[in-house]
């Protein structure tokens, strides 16, 4: 990528402290593609830490670094995760420009039979929306590979041979309706229970008169059949 960029470097050994968007590595089946993976559903407005999986080398080879290119639109800022083992360089336009690109460099090659992570954390604009493209080059000891293929509009991603990791946004008003509708349904249900609930204590309420007059009127009744034949015991 042909920027006029100055760099700001982060170093952390292995032996530096890990943290837990750290390098993951595990032997697993090889990845076609470089996927990006949210920690969360992203939305504008909002900020996610961005996991790049690199779940192969180039053609067998050993990767040795893995550089990101920013959008130019839809982020607000980005921060990358600073993890054991990698060492870190931030690209800008310019002497004071914007963030452009970011390298992450492994102490050592990670192996074409290994899974990496490398993770930045991107704020969203509240108005992004669609999708945001992060193309990246994937260096190797032999080779590179350039994932940066992007589907025009109605052609499928998958048939890409090199596809760039892209990032799906959700508008800030979807996830807003989203949010009110599941408080009504809510507030709706809560609302038929109470009703619910109430017409039961009415019901109850609404009976114990009934059922303590009825007690009163057999009392009533029973101390009238004593009182007759007490008298007429009397009377004999």
């Amino acid at each position: 990528m042909s920027v006029n960029r100055t760099k700001k470097k982060l170093s952390m050994g292995a032996a530096g402290m890990a943290v837990a968007a750290g390098i993951v590595l595990a032997p697993v089946a090889a990845s076609a593609h470089i996927a990006v993976e949210p920690d969360g559903a992203p939305t504008a407005g909002s900020t996610r830490n961005l996991a790049f999986a690199i779940g192969h080398g180039c053609d067998g080879s050993p990767t040795t670094s893995i550089e990101i290119e920013l959008p130019a639109e839809g982020i607000s800022g980005v921060k990358p995760v600073v993890q054991a083992g990698w060492d870190i360089e931030i690209a800008h336009d310019g002497d004071a420009g914007r963030p452009s690109a970011v390298t992450f460099t492994p102490d050592e090659p990670v192996s074409d039979e290994m899974r990496a992570e490398v993770v930045l954390n991107v704020g969203l604009l509240s108005d992004a929306s669609g999708t945001i493209a992060f193309p990246v080059e994937q260096t190797c000891e032999e080779g590179s590979h350039s994932w940066s293929e992007i589907a025009e509009d109605g052609q499928d991603p998958h048939d890409l041979d090199s596809p760039a990791p892209v990032l799906e946004i959700e508008a800030a008003d979807e996830a807003t309706d989203g949010d009110a509708a599941g408080h009504d349904d809510h507030a709706g249900s809560g609302a038929e229970e109470a009703a619910e609930e109430t017409g039961a204590s009415d019901g109850e309420s609404s009976a114990l008169p009934t059922v303590l007059g009825g007690a009163g009127l057999g009392a009533g009744v029973v101390a009238l059949v004593v009182s007759i034949v007490a008298l007429r015991r009397k009377k004999a």
